[in-house]
């Protein structure tokens, strides 16, 4: 058995765990009901939660007098709810007091039913008077369940499916752009021979340790000023954030594709132009299918990088709902609604399926575009 094959195995086996289960607690967290989600975390997702709550009662002018009796009615829960009641009290240090059904008495006067379902009936002989509701406190139980309805909330929230193609409107071309432009400046770095080629290279090599944050306010205000030249209010377009991640994403894009190009075999170079073949002809018709890997490869970085970036689109986009792409959304419904969990988790996934589908689809290539130029 060779030791440091399994050691590498387990490693590579730890580092899937770890990646997987941020993953696996997301999508459990957003099928999870509501009410169970906001009192306990992923890992108790099969398991019956339990939560302390309180509630005050209406004042005395809701009651209604039947059969010479007064009585106040309603539901703890409030609206339609997974929850189910275990006990209740009129202190929090008298939480089981009474169970379901059990009636208590309470210090206002009268006995309260509260049953499991949290609907509850406040009897009195005499007219009520307080005029500041007492409070109850109770122990509910939440059973698991797992539904869609936060996909669905959050797809049907305002905004979101525009979001969503706005995304894609970024997204594509910006990945596009860059790995057609990139892959002209490869093949000519990697075999076409002009002066100062290699300190091309070295800039480009470069460039890639250079902090985007540092170029984001400069260029803007360049686009800014070239949209005032031509009549424009501002440079806030899709093609000024195409053109920033085409300028951010080429340093990648010609440093993984040069090192791939120039691994590939001399002899059909050389063929090819014995046979009269020009450069052109060489780059589409041999270059470019061989060098699907390294394509690949880096269309999953931009990919990943342009889909799930903030930073840039608001900067080059704005905030403005008809250009607000979908994790600047996201943003949105974690200011308005940031203690509903469920709608965060569910639209966080959504943004990480498209990225996920492409991954998978491309990562047989991963790898090989990865150590293109490593070995010879």
């Amino acid at each position: 058995m060779d030791v440091s094959r399994v050691l590498t195995h387990l490693a590579l086996l730890v580092l899937v765990i770890i990646w997987t289960i941020p993953t696996a607690g997301l999508l459990i967290s957003s099928l999870r009901d509501k009410d169970q989600l906001a009192v306990s975390g992923w890992g108790t997702a099969l398991t019956t939660s339990t939560s302390q709550e309180v509630v005050r009662l209406p004042v005395g002018t809701a009651a209604a007098e039947e059969n010479g009796r007064f009585v106040i009615r309603g539901n703890i829960f409030g609206t339609a709810t997974n929850k189910a009641l275990a006990s209740y009290g009129p202190s929090a240090n008298e939480l089981a007091a009474a169970v379901a059904g059990q009636p208590l008495e309470m210090r206002d006067g009268g006995t309260i039913t509260v049953q499991s379902d949290g609907s509850y009936e406040w009897v009195k002989d005499t007219p009520f008077d307080h005029t500041r509701g007492p409070r109850v406190f109770y122990v509910s139980e939440i059973a698991p369940r797992f539904t869609v309805e936060n996909y669905a909330e959050v797809l049907s929230a305002s905004g979101v499916g525009r979001s969503f193609i706005n995304s894609f409107t970024v997204t594509i071309p910006a990945t596009i752009i860059p790995i057609l432009m990139a892959a002209f400046a490869a093949y000519a770095l990697a075999w076409m021979r002009f002066p100062f080629r290699g300190i091309i290279v070295a800039v480009v090599v470069g460039l890639l340790v250079v902090p985007l944050q540092m170029s984001l306010i400069p260029l803007l205000s360049m686009y800014n000023g070239i949209a005032r030249t031509f009549g424009a209010e501002d440079g806030k377009t899709y093609l000024g954030i195409w053109l920033a991640h085409t300028a951010f994403g080429l340093p990648l894009a010609i440093y993984l594709l040069r090192n791939y190009m120039a691994g590939l075999p001399k002899e059909i170079m050389e063929s090819a132009r014995i046979d009269g073949a020009s450069h052109f002809k060489i780059f589409t018709g041999m270059v470019l299918p061989l060098s699907f890997p390294a394509l690949a490869s880096f269309s999953i970085f931009q990919f990943l990088w342009v889909w799930n970036d903030l930073l840039v689109a608001m900067v080059f986009l704005g905030a403005q709902d008809r250009q607000l792409v979908l994790t600047g959304k996201l943003v949105s419904l974690l200011g308005s609604r940031g203690n509903n969990w469920e709608i965060l988790t569910a639209g966080a996934f959504i943004t990480i399926v498209v990225p996920l589908i492409v991954f998978f689809a491309l990562q047989r290539y991963f790898v090989r575009g990865l150590l293109a130029g490593s070995v010879k």
